[in-house]
C-alpha cells in the first residue's frame, strides 16, 4: 500500500481537492502528523502556502530526534502527506482562519523507500499480507479514558470531576457536556460516532466510533486521543489514556474488534451453520492470536502501568482463552445481529499502545493462524475469574505476563510478532521498553515509603 500524491501531470486529484479545501476553509497552518514507535503523535507545522510542495516534494525533517527512528549519521527523513487524512482541527477553527492536519508516511531519503521504522508503514505491511491472502481487514477499537481536574497551576491531578458509574446520567455524570463537545469535535473531523457513555469507574468514559479498514482506524485512534485531550483542556480538565491511573478501581482498556472480509465483500469470519456463527477462518485467526498473546501483550500493553490493569478482579482479561459468553476471557465472540457483524474482540489491549503496531501484531498473529490452519481451543463459557489454579490447568488456560519485563521476554522469544515489527523497530522497541522497565525497578514508590519508612 503506497501513498502517491503526484502524477505525470503534477498533483493527484486527491491532493488537488485538499488544496481547494484549504482555500475554501481559510486554512493558514497545516500540521503534518506522524507517530514514533512509542505511539506519541509528532507533527511538523507548515504554512498553507507550502501545502503543494508537501504533496509534490514532501517535507524533510531530522529523524534522529524521534524515539526509535534513526541514528544522527542517517537522520534525514521525509514526510509524504496522505491526502485522504486531511481534516480541519475543530479547536483551532474560526471564521477568519483555521488549522488542519494531514497524516504522513515517513520516507527514508537515502533510498526513497518507506522508512522501515515508520509504524504506519509497518501496519501497511500487515494489511498487505492480508490482501495477499484475499482479505480486507476491518477494525473497531473502544478506547476508554479518564477525566481529571487540574490544579491551580494547570497540572493534572487524579481527582475525578464526577462520581458517576456505568451508564450513569447527570448529576452524577458531570462530564456529559464534555463528552458532547468531544463528539462534536470528532464528527467535525469525519468520525461517525456510534455511542458514548460513562464507564464503570468514577471519571472514566468511553466514546465508540464505527469500524473502518485497519489503517484508517489506526489513524482514527491517534486522532481520537489528540481530540479528547484538546477539548478536555478547553474545559480545564485533563484527559488521560493511562491504563491504571487510580489504584484498586477499574482501569482503561481498548477492546479491539477485528474481522476479515473477502474481496467480494463477504464476512470471512461468519458461518451461519457453526454453533458460534464463526467460520473456520475466524477460529484459525483467533487461535493465532491466542498462541502469540504473551508476545503481543508487550505491544498492546506497552507500559509498566499496563500490568496494574491486567490483574484479576477488575474486568480486565488475563487468561489466554476465548468465549462467546463472558468477558473474563482474552478474546470474546460478541453477539452479531447480522452476518456482516461477525467478529472477534481482543479484550486485552489498552489505549496507551501505538495503534499501528498493536493492530499489526494482532493481524500478523491471526494471519499466521490462518496460514497454518491452527485449531482453536474450545470456548470457556464459565467465569474464569472464579477458577483456581488447578482448574485453569485442567482447562489448559495460561495467563498473560504479569509485568512488562515478562512481556518483553515473550516478545523477544516470538519470531512471528518480532517479524511483524521488523528488525529495526523490534530492536528499538525492546531497547526503549527494557530501559523503561529498568527505571521502574530501581524507583521507590510512595507505597513503599508509606509501608516501610517508619516500620523498619
Amino acid at each position: 500500500m503506497t501513498n502517491s500524491n503526484a502524477t505525470d501531470g503534477g498533483l493527484s486529484a486527491e491532493a488537488q481537492d485538499v488544496l481547494d479545501e484549504i482555500d475554501a476553509k481559510n486554512v493558514d497552518f497545516l500540521r503534518l502528523q506522524f507517530t514514533d514507535i512509542l505511539g506519541t503523535v509528532k507533527n511538523v507545522s507548515i504554512t498553507a502556502d507550502q501545502a503543494e510542495k508537501a504533496f509534490t516534494e514532501g517535507i524533510y525533517f531530522d529523524g534522529s530526534s524521534i524515539d526509535g527512528f534513526v541514528r544522527i549519521q542517517e537522520s534525514d527523513m521525509r514526510l509524504d502527506p496522505d491526502p485522504s487524512t486531511f481534516a480541519v482541527l475543530p479547536w483551532r477553527n474560526s471564521d477568519e482562519s483555521a488549522a488542519a492536519r494531514l497524516i504522513c508516511d515517513v520516507i527514508n531519503t537515502s533510498t526513497g523507500e518507506p522508512f522501515e521504522g515508520d509504524p504506519r508503514g509497518i501496519l501497511k505491511d500487515a494489511i498487505d499480507r492480508a490482501n495477499d491472502l484475499g482479505y480486507e481487514v476491518n477494525v473497531a477499537p473502544e478506547p476508554e479514558f479518564f477525566l481529571f481536574e487540574e490544579d491551580e497551576d494547570g497540572r493534572a491531578t487524579t481527582t475525578t470531576n464526577d462520581v458517576g458509574g456505568y451508564f450513569d446520567l447527570a448529576p452524577k455524570d458531570l462530564a456529559s457536556d464534555v463528552r458532547r463537545d468531544i463528539i462534536f469535535g470528532l464528527e467535525d473531523m469525519g468520525f461517525d460516532i456510534e455511542a458514548s457513555h460513562h464507564e464503570v469507574a468514577e471519571g472514566q468514559h468511553e466514546i465508540n466510533f464505527t469500524y473502518d479498514d485497519a489503517l484508517s482506524t489506526a489513524d482514527n485512534v491517534a486522532t481520537f486521543r489528540s481530540v479528547v485531550r484538546a477539548i478536555a483542556a478547553e474545559h480545564d480538565l485533563h484527559a488521560t489514556f493511562m491504563p491504571k491511573p487510580i489504584p484498586k478501581i477499574n482501569g482503561s482498556g481498548m477492546h479491539t474488534h477485528i474481522s476479515l472480509f473477502t474481496e467480494g465483500g463477504e464476512n470471512a469470519f461468519h458461518d451461519g451453520d457453526d454453533e458460534f456463527d464463526l467460520s473456520e477462518t475466524a477460529k484459525q485467526f483467533l487461535a493465532g492470536v491466542l498462541e502469540h498473546a504473551p508476545a503481543i501483550t508487550a505491544i498492546t500493553n506497552p507500559t509498566v502501568n499496563s500490568y496494574k490493569r491486567l490483574v484479576p478482579g477488575y474486568e480486565a482479561p488475563v487468561y489466554v482463552a476465548w468465549s462467546d459468553r463472558n468477558r473474563s476471557a482474552l478474546i470474546r465472540k460478541p453477539a452479531a445481529r447480522v452476518p456482516a457483524a461477525s467478529r472477534i474482540e481482543a479484550r486485552f489491549p489498552d489505549p496507551s499502545c501505538n495503534p499501528y503496531l498493536a493492530f499489526a501484531a494482532l493481524l500478523h498473529a491471526g494471519l499466521e493462524g490462518v496460514e497454518k490452519g491452527l485449531d482453536s481451543p474450545d470456548p470457556v463459557r464459565e467465569n474464569i475469574y472464579e477458577f483456581d489454579e488447578q482448574k485453569r490447568e485442567e482447562y489448559g488456560i495460561d495467563t498473560l505476563p504479569e509485568n512488562l519485563g515478562q512481556a518483553l521476554d515473550a516478545l523477544e522469544d516470538d519470531d512471528v510478532v518480532l517479524d511483524a515489527l521488523g528488525p529495526h523497530t523490534g530492536e528499538k522497541f525492546l531497547e526503549a521498553k527494557r530501559q523503561e522497565h529498568k527505571e521502574y525497578l530501581v524507583d521507590v514508590s510512595q507505597w513503599e515509603l508509606d509501608r516501610y519508612l517508619e516500620t523498619f
